[in-house]
């Protein structure tokens, strides 16, 4: 298998939307954390309080999941250097890295995306609730 500069540089694209996705994860999080902060302090709620124990730990999630997209990119560009430079075994052995690094990241985000299917159930629940109590 030919390996030169060309092979890390097919993980950029990649490695960007997938930033570009936890960071807008990311930013939508901390907004519905400020809006059910906002809530828990008007009324106090322990079904608002189980909502923002698992909104903290998606937070933790995506925390991980950009360090590892991060760590990723930068493996790759160092290993782009590597090559650049002709260290041929460097070269791959950063991409390598680079790649488990992406796999971690993405194995992340399948549990952030397990753990806010429970913050909808919580929802859910909730308003089954509301609803056996009318009825």
């Amino acid at each position: 298998m030919k390996f030169d500069m060309t092979t890390p540089a097919l993980l950029f694209p990649a490695v960007t939307l997938l930033m570009l996705a936890y960071t807008n994860r990311f930013n939508t999080l901390a907004s519905i954390i400020r809006h059910l902060h906002e809530k828990y302090q008007k009324q106090r709620d322990k079904n608002l309080l189980a909502q923002i124990s698992n909104l903290r730990y998606r937070v933790y999630l995506i925390r991980n999941m950009q360090i590892c997209g991060v760590l990723s990119l930068l493996l790759c560009m160092v290993s782009m250097f590597a090559l650049f430079e002709n260290w041929l075994l460097l070269g791959q052995w950063l991409f390598a890295s680079a790649l488990i690094l992406m796999i971690i990241s993405m194995g992340i985000s399948l549990r952030e995306l397990q753990v806010s299917v429970g913050a909808l159930d919580l929802l859910l629940i909730d308003m089954e609730e509301e609803k056996n109590r009318r009825d």
